[in-house]
Formats: structure tokens, C-alpha cells, sequence
């Protein structure tokens, strides 16, 4: 592990709930295979878009959105199933926050061997 990889950038700090932006919701994306660009830049260009990450199974990938409500969030559904390469999508409205995101455990555990 290079010790320049381990800190991201303070911006994960921010909570988007305190923004306006406090449903969250994660979409399972299948896309066209042939395009994962145009899919990367579609998604890139949604700023309510925060996360993405490849997975395996049914989906290709898994996008953590964030929304004002759930019209907004019908709104980005659409435009995302709008960019060139995705085909479809499924979406899991969170209903609240059981662990909230936690490197510190992992910093602990490293810590103490």
C-alpha cells in the first residue's frame, strides 16, 4: 500500500444532506458493453452521481446517487437511463444509515497489528 494512496480528499467530509440532497439511493446499472465510456462521462457529467464502482452479477454497475426527493430522483433516473450505453436500471431508495462510512476501524486495526 503506498502511503500517497491512503488519504482521499476532504470533500468526502461533506454531507449531502446538509445540501438539499437527503434521499439516497443506489442503482444498479446494465450497460452496453461496446460503450463504457460514453456510460463513464454520462455519469460523470450528474454531480448528484457520487459513487460508482464495477460490480458482478445481474448489474454492471452500482451508482450511490443522492437526491432532493424522490421527483428529483425520478429526474436523474431518467437522465441516466438517457446516456448512450444504458440499457437499464434498478434502484434502492435507502431508508437510513445503519454504518456510516468507516476507514477509522481500518486505520485502528493496522495501528495495533
Amino acid at each position: 500500500m503506498a502511503a500517497e494512496d491512503a488519504l482521499k480528499p476532504f470533500s468526502r467530509r461533506v454531507d449531502p444532506a446538509a445540501l438539499g440532497y437527503g434521499l439516497v439511493a443506489f442503482m444498479s446499472l446494465t450497460m452496453s458493453q461496446a460503450e463504457p465510456e460514453s456510460v463513464h462521462e454520462g455519469l460523470l457529467a450528474l454531480p448528484e452521481v457520487v459513487e460508482v464502482h464495477y460490480t458482478t452479477g445481474d448489474a454492471d454497475l452500482l451508482a450511490h446517487v443522492v437526491a432532493m426527493d424522490t421527483t428529483d430522483l425520478h429526474r436523474i433516473t431518467k437522465a441516466i437511463l438517457a446516456i448512450d450505453g444504458v440499457d437499464r436500471t434498478s434502484t434502492a431508495i435507502s431508508l437510513a444509515e445503519v454504518i456510516p462510512y468507516r476507514p477509522r476501524s481500518l486505520l485502528y486495526r493496522l495501528a495495533n497489528g
